[in-house]
C-alpha cells in the first residue's frame, strides 16, 4: 500500500505521514522545501521501517502534477492513499496583496488540488479503490475580509470534492474533504503564546489530533468531515455574523499577527 502526501515536511502534512506510516503504508511524500522533505524521509523509514520516497515538487508548476503522475506510472508506482494538504494562508486585504501571493493561493488550493484528483483519481478509478482526501477549512463556510481568497478557495476544495465523490464512489473510490477550524502550526502567523491560549480553549487543534479523526473519516468513506465539537457549534453562528462583530475580530486578528 502507498500513501502520497502533499506538504508533507511539517505540519499537518507530516503528520499525515506518520500517521500513514504507522498504519503500515509506504510514503511518496512531496514539498517545495528540498532539504526538508529529504530528512523528513529518512526519519520516517527511520521510524517506522517503511519505504519513503521525497520528491521536491513545486506544485504551482503548470506541468507539476503530470510529471508526478509520470514518475508513479514509471516507476510501477500506485497510489492508494491521495492527501491533498499543501496550501498557504495569509491575512490581508486584497488590494494591499502582492499579485503573486494570491496566484500562489490559487494555484496550490484550486488548480493543483483538481489536477491531482484528475490524474490520480483516473488511476484509481480504474483500479476501482483508492481513497482521496482533501484539505478544505472550517472557513469555507466563513465571509470574514482579510482571508477572502483563502476562504474562497477553501469553499472551491469542499464543494469540488463532495461533488466528486459522488463520481468516484461507484466505482470504490471515496474523497473526502477535511474541514477543520484553526489547527496549532505556524500557518496562521500567530505568535506561540496565542497558540497556547487557542489550544487550551479548544479553539485550537493539535495537527496530530486533526489527522487521527481526518484518516478515520477517510476510512469510513465520508464526504466530508470537521474534526472538533466546537466547530460544529460555530458554523451555524458564523453565517449570521452583525457586521460590527466581523470588524472586531479583523481589529484583534491583527494585534495577534504582531
Amino acid at each position: 500500500m502507498l500513501a502520497l502526501v502533499t506538504g508533507a515536511s511539517s505540519g499537518i502534512g507530516l503528520e499525515y505521514a506518520k500517521a500513514l506510516a504507522e498504519q503500515g503504508y509506504d510514503l511518496l511524500i512531496v514539498s517545495n522545501q528540498e532539504k526538508e522533505i529529504k530528512e523528513t524521509a529518512i526519519s520516517l523509514h527511520r521510524e517506522w521501517n517503511v519505504d519513503v520516497t521525497p520528491l521536491y515538487v513545486d506544485l504551482t508548476d503548470e506541468n507539476a502534477v503530470k510529471d508526478l503522475v509520470n514518475y508513479c506510472h514509471e516507476h510501477k508506482m500506485d497510489v492508494d492513499v491521495l492527501v491533498n494538504n499543501a496550501g498557504v494562508f495569509f491575512f490581508n486585504e486584497l488590494v494591499k496583496t502582492d499579485p503573486r501571493r494570491i496566484d500562489l493561493m490559487l494555484d496550490l488550493h484550486v488548480k493543483a488540488v483538481t489536477r491531482m484528483c484528475r490524474y490520480f483519481g483516473e488511476d484509481m478509478k480504474k483500479r476501482g479503490s483508492g481513497r482521496i482526501i482533501n484539505m478544505s477549512s472550517m472557513s469555507a463556510w466563513m465571509t470574514m475580509p482579510g482571508i477572502n481568497i483563502y476562504n474562497a478557495t477553501k469553499a472551491y476544495i469542499l464543494n469540488f470534492s463532495r461533488s466528486l465523490w459522488y463520481e468516484f464512489k461507484p466505482h470504490g473510490v471515496t474523497v473526502t474533504a477535511v474541514c477543520p477550524g484553526a489547527v496549532d502550526t505556524t500557518l496562521y502567523g500567530l505568535s506561540t503564546y496565542w497558540r497556547k491560549v487557542a489550544v487550551g480553549l479548544g479553539v485550537s487543534m493539535p495537527p496530530a489530533k486533526l489527522v487521527r479523526k481526518a484518516l478515520k473519516a477517510s476510512q469510513k468513506g465520508k464526504k466530508q468531515t470537521m474534526p472538533g465539537l466546537i466547530n460544529h457549534l460555530f458554523v451555524p453562528i458564523i453565517k449570521h455574523l452583525p457586521d460590527w462583530f466581523v470588524f472586531a475580530v479583523i481589529k484583534r486578528l491583527k494585534q495577534f499577527q504582531k
